[in-house]
């Protein structure tokens, strides 16, 4: 079977262990999951997971899943505290 030539991007979530190395997510790919002991190493396992996912839908003749909509929510709050001034007693 000849391999296509297709370009994809996937959000990928890189998770310190205590014990150790990083855990890499594809959160768009349920179940693809890697380690490494460095980042790096990381990168490169979840690389070769991730087109090893690909390759197996193919084979299977299975659909890309629907991506997720993102999880992560960011903005900016501004907090303002009153703290009491403190009196001179003089």
């Amino acid at each position: 079977m000849k391999k296509s030539d297709k370009n994809y991007q996937f959000e990928v979530i890189f998770t310190a262990q205590e014990e150790g190395g990083f855990t890499a997510e594809v959160p768009d790919l349920p179940g693809c999951i890697s380690e490494g002991e460095t980042i790096k190493e990381a990168e490169l396992n979840i690389q070769e997971a991730i087109d090893l996912y690909l390759e197996t839908l193919e084979q299977r003749g299975i659909p890309l899943p629907e991506r997720e909509p993102p999880k992560v929510l960011k903005m900016n709050i501004t907090v303002v505290r009153n703290t009491p001034t403190k009196k001179s007693h003089a």
